[in-house]
């Protein structure tokens, strides 16, 4: 049973006592803090809200709970129904709306769900205004509306299709070309709403395809995290079944992995990669990524006479970044495509159109387009550590010891990362458990590993 607060939303396993999960009562507290901090911030006089959710089983339950509050604060609430994440953001921007509030708890399982909180651009909160949420609902000073100001209720279900519609306008989406070549793919969509949106999606660009776990009911047929060892069910119908591409998204539709024609992974980290050379080849830009994205990012960047800029991990730091340097794609190695000309916001439905079209162009086939891209290896790991320990002392000696090493490079942006001439690592702790994550990449995966171990290992000392 769990119940994690933080500046980006709250989220928790469904059922259990008051306090320990995400129950009704906290669900109503934290979205009348939330409807508290846009009334005080509104830079428009909409008073609409937007909510969107993705298929899990309690969707139903959080909904009627988030938008009867809604409406008791006095908001207009637009009910998108079953909603990819990215269509839930372009809708707050496409309506005019003060905001919204996305129901999904992205790759958790399934008695999991979360709220995840929008400004009035359809962008995550920043730091300072997520704590300020947190502060409103920890002293529970928000006020409801009279009888005569309550807000109405409406539903709308025409996001998708405008959803569809804006992927489909933007210039660098070759409609054309992959229409001409006859793609065949498969889809896993893993029972949430990849399932409603994306064969309106593939019927639109012309391509053929056959999905997995379609049908939105909430019931995950594995662990909904788009990695390899969850995936076996499609990287072997890719492997019989004659396919160009297999696709993969989580359950929110912000997350997008391939697979190769031949079965393999195309690698999670190289979906923002193969989308930004395609970009860049079209469009000269800076790239951004979070410190723990592959390097290959970089290297594609420079090798288009490029600049390269590495963000704080978080989308919302992510985008922050790409709005300072101005740059023209962005995103996380998770598989999280960010391209500033459809919105500040991961959107698999771009991605798809992106890489589709690199595909078509170049005439080549998954593996072909991989092996156009430098070769690394990422190692995850974490350090365990004792409830009082003080992890920033850590991270600091860490800093102290290598930062006079000439060939090393600190970042200190984010815990503490160490570029070496060929290979990383970057220690961070979390903000909920005593743990140090040690992220590594090298150009195979075991110096990744062996890396990851040598800074462990020094932590540990």
């Amino acid at each position: 049973m769990t119940l994690i607060k933080s500046i980006s939303g709250i989220r928790g396993t469904i059922g259990g006592r008051t306090g320990d999960t995400l129950n009704p009562l906290d669900i109503v507290k934290f979205t009348s803090a939330y409807a508290t901090f846009i009334r005080r911030s509104a830079k428009s006089n909409a008073n609409k809200i937007v909510v969107g959710r993705d298929a899990r089983i309690s969707g139903p339950m959080v909904r009627s709970v988030v938008c009867g509050t809604l409406m008791g604060m006095g908001y207009d609430v637009i009910d998108i129904g079953l909603a990819t994440t990215p269509t839930t953001e372009l809708a707050v921007r496409m309506s005019g709306a003060d905001g919204g509030i996305i129901i999904t708890a992205s790759h958790n399982p399934r008695h999991w769900n979360a709220l995840k909180l929008l400004n009035n651009e359809g962008e995550f909160l920043t730091k300072a205004d997520g704590n300020a949420v947190l502060d409103i609902a920890e002293k529970e000073d928000f006020e409801y509306a009279d009888v005569d100001h309550l807000g109405h209720y409406t539903h709308d279900d025409s996001f998708n299709q405008r959803h569809i519609d804006s992927v489909l306008a933007l210039d660098l989406v070759d409609v054309d070309a992959i229409k001409k070549a006859h793609f065949k793919v498969c889809v896993d969509s893993i029972n949430s709403v990849g399932g409603i949106i994306l064969p309106h999606l593939l019927d639109a660009l012309g391509v053929e395809y056959k999905f997995l776990n379609g049908e939105a009911n909430g019931d995950f047929a594995h662990n909904p995290e788009p990695l390899e060892r969850n995936l076996g069910g499609i990287m072997s119908e890719v492997t019989n079944g004659g396919y160009d591409l297999g696709i993969v998204v989580d359950p929110d539709v912000d997350r997008l992995a391939f697979i190769q024609e031949d079965g393999k992974m195309y690698g999670e980290e190289y979906t923002l990669v193969t989308v930004a050379d395609y970009i860049l080849d079209h469009v000269k830009g800076s790239t951004v990524s979070n410190l723990s994205s592959t390097r290959a990012l970089r290297d594609v960047t420079e090798r288009h006479g490029c600049k390269y800029y590495a963000a704080a991990v978080g989308e919302v730091n992510v985008t922050t970044k790409m709005k300072e340097v101005g740059a023209v794609i962005g995103g996380e190695g998770n598989g999280g495509v960010i391209y500033p000309e459809s919105h500040y916001g991961r959107d698999a439905l771009v991605g798809i159109g992106l890489f589709l079209s690199s595909m078509a162009q170049k005439g080549m086939k998954a593996s072909q387009l991989r092996a156009t891209f430098p070769n690394y290896f990422m190692a995850k790991n974490r350090v365990d550590l004792q409830p009082d320990t003080d992890i920033d002392a850590i991270l600091n000696k860490v800093k102290e010891h290598f930062a006079s090493q000439p060939d090393v490079q600190v970042t200190d942006i984010d815990g503490v990362k160490l570029d070496f001439p060929d290979k990383w690592v970057h220690l961070r702790k979390s903000n909920t458990e005593p743990i140090i994550r040690v992220y590594s990449e090298a150009h195979t995966a075991e110096e990744a590993d062996a890396l990851g171990k040598e800074l462990m290992a020094f932590v540990k000392r």
